[in-house]
């Protein structure tokens, strides 16, 4: 019995092998991209990180505890509030203690402690601070609250306003500047250098010259100039539109250049001489045959720049140039840890940061991952 059982074993192997074999060589190009993506362990914990980064950009107000702007009068500059799960020795329901202030008297600094004499239990899709979802929808419910003591993950700034509340509501123009800011870099680059690569001569020679000119800008300085002409009175939205503008014209330079040299390389290939042939006009074999060519290029190139943007909105903010208070980003938030005693004294000021350094990173991972899957023959 088991000498028959070893080459049923091989037989049903060589079975599932070659249906492996015919099912991959019957795979479309799409699902041939997904199953080399889902290979790529980090690009899918990418794809998980910058998802819930997204989703509370989105609901940032459901999410949130409080407002951007409120105030918890009585908490400024405190530090994060501990949440509790064990009481007593056995597991309870969260629970946090109320934060009550003392004056250090070695260093007359006010400092925060816990009274533990009272429980305030942590409340899930609770009623709490109103609000307008979207700015449309009236409602109070909030993803966690509290009743009695304000619960402050984050802790607060010198104007006692709650840290995770304004890093969550932060991510709103901090995660959409880039890709608001990259789409119109992306369409710039990817127009300007597909036609100076295809075609050549006088255009050609006109678009890199302004290239040329542009790289040859110092860029951060350039950034604080054309910042620093933007009116301090302007509301939120037009400063916004304004600063991704300006970002834009500054980041499509490079990949102008990637693109015109590929279309270098590629416009006198068989395949695009056939497609001139036949008819097909120079912006169809640019659309249809040429980027196709190089997608994982420009795929990678993509998730750079978003990225990037994100630092260069940021930097802006941070130097006070960018998006002004009371507009709310993590470059705005900040602005608050430029003094080296703020951060010694209150370190939690720096956690924007961790979200700044989590979204490149998560960008990088799903570029890397995107590169290979958009080569699924390679190996």
């Amino acid at each position: 019995m088991t000498t028959n059982a070893l080459p049923d074993r091989t037989v049903r192997r060589k079975e599932m092998s070659a249906d492996a074999k015919e099912k991959y060589y019957q795979a479309t190009q799409w699902q041939l991209i997904w199953w080399k993506f889902r290979k790529h362990q980090l690009a899918k914990v990418a794809i998980v990180v910058l998802g819930l980064l997204y989703f509370g950009a989105l609901t940032s107000e459901f999410i949130s505890p409080y407002g951007a702007t409120t105030r918890l009068e009585g908490f400024e500059d405190c530090r994060p509030t501990p949440i509790h799960l064990v009481a007593d020795g056995k597991l309870v329901r969260p629970f946090i203690y109320k934060m009550e202030s003392e004056l250090n008297p070695t260093t007359f600094r006010m400092t925060y402690n816990e009274n533990t004499s009272q429980r305030f239990p942590i409340y899930f899709f609770a009623p709490g601070e109103p609000y307008k979802f979207w700015g449309i929808f009236p409602t109070n419910i909030h993803l966690f609250t509290t009743d009695g003591a304000p619960i402050m993950l984050f802790g607060t700034d010198r104007l006692a306003r709650d840290l995770f509340s304004r890093t969550i509501y932060g991510s709103r123009i901090s995660l959409s500047i880039g890709l608001v800011g990259v789409a119109l870099a992306f369409f710039l680059g990817l127009t300007l250098g597909g036609i100076s690569g295809y075609f050549g001569g006088t255009v050609d020679l006109v678009i890199q010259r302004i290239i040329e000119f542009i790289l040859s800008l110092p860029t951060i300085p350039l950034w604080m100039a054309l910042s620093a002409s933007l009116p301090r009175m302007w509301p939120v939205p037009k400063t916004y539109f304004f600063i991704t503008i300006i970002l834009s014209l500054l980041s499509w330079c490079t990949l102008a250049r990637q693109v015109r040299g590929k279309l270098l390389s590629l416009r006198e290939e068989d395949f695009v001489v056939a497609a001139r042939l036949v008819g097909s006009s120079g912006l169809r074999i640019m659309r249809v045959h040429l980027f196709p060519s190089f997608t994982s290029h420009l795929i990678v190139t993509l998730t750079l720049m978003i990225p990037a943007v994100i630092l260069g909105e940021t930097a802006l903010s941070f130097l006070g140039l960018g998006m002004q208070p009371p507009a709310v980003s993590w470059g705005v938030l900040l602005q608050d840890a430029q003094n080296i005693v703020t951060i010694a004294h209150h370190p939690w000021q720096l956690v924007p940061v961790l979200f700044v350094i989590a979204t490149v990173l998560m960008y990088n991972f799903l570029g890397d991952g995107l590169r290979d899957a958009a080569d699924p023959y390679s190996v």
